[in-house]
């Protein structure tokens, strides 16, 4: 038989997890009573997942999220946190981002606003979209980083470019005149052709004034705020009930 030449072919042709498929084909006996579409279509499966789980591996690393480990499907929903099941279910559609809208999540620190973030950046990456995590305080950082170095337009391009952006914790300090312009500047290339992620432990309606500048706010607030789904939580810090547990 020609086994040894056909599964280096395959892998030459970076086909491996069909050429690991095809020699556990030769070693099962009962693989002899499928007929070739059979055989084949399980290499194609095969090889199919492989590439799909690694595409997957690649955007988590990309991502970058803080909670690596959140899932949409481990979220909990004790009545004090007054989150709305329902709403959490109809994000999990995810058309969300393919009708690029944004989400905010509101709450006291410990409410878990990180978590459900992650765990709803966590899904679009399963579901395929290019996502990525930061704090408000980092992003800032990376684009004042930017300008100075002259790649300011790249990082803008990149940031256009991906499907979600998580920006956690937003206006835990009061924002200077350049992250204005710069929140603007990457809100504004995003504006309905992306979705982006807000979590704060400010409500939406001290926004404006956490902003500043009013002209600015005003332009900022429309472009997180337009159309986006809200989620605010409440009760305890749960990191607290953990500690006292």
């Amino acid at each position: 038989m020609l086994t040894e030449p056909t599964i280096e072919k395959l892998r030459e042709m970076r086909l491996d997890a069909m050429a690991t498929g095809y020699v556990e084909q030769q070693q099962k006996s009962e693989t002899a009573t499928l007929d070739f579409d059979e055989r084949f279509g399980l290499l194609v499966d095969g090889e199919y997942l492989a590439r799909s789980n690694k595409r997957l591996r690649l955007r988590l690393r990309d991502a970058k999220l803080k909670l690596g480990q959140a899932c949409i499907e481990d979220i909990d929903y004790p009545a004090k946190r007054e989150l709305d099941k329902g709403a959490i279910r109809r994000l999990a559609t995810c058309a969300w981002v393919q009708e690029h809208h944004n989400i905010v999540v509101t709450g006291p620190t410990g409410t878990g606003k990180t978590y459900v973030a992650c765990a709803l950046g966590n899904l679009a990456c399963r579901k395929g979209y290019r996502t990525l995590y930061t704090r408000a305080t980092r992003l800032f950082d990376e684009l004042v980083l930017a300008r100075a170095s002259g790649t300011y337009a790249r990082l803008l391009g990149k940031l256009a470019r991906t499907d979600v952006i998580i920006i956690d914790d937003w206006g835990l300090k009061p924002i200077a005149a350049q992250e204005r312009y710069d929140l603007l500047e990457m809100l504004e290339d995003r504006y309905d052709a992306r979705s982006t992620i807000m979590t704060s432990q400010l409500p939406p309606e001290k926004w404006h004034d956490q902003l500043g500048e009013a002209t600015l706010a005003d332009a900022i607030l429309d472009r997180v705020l337009h159309g986006a789904y809200r989620i605010a939580l409440k009760g305890p810090s749960r990191r607290k009930e953990k500690a006292e547990a």
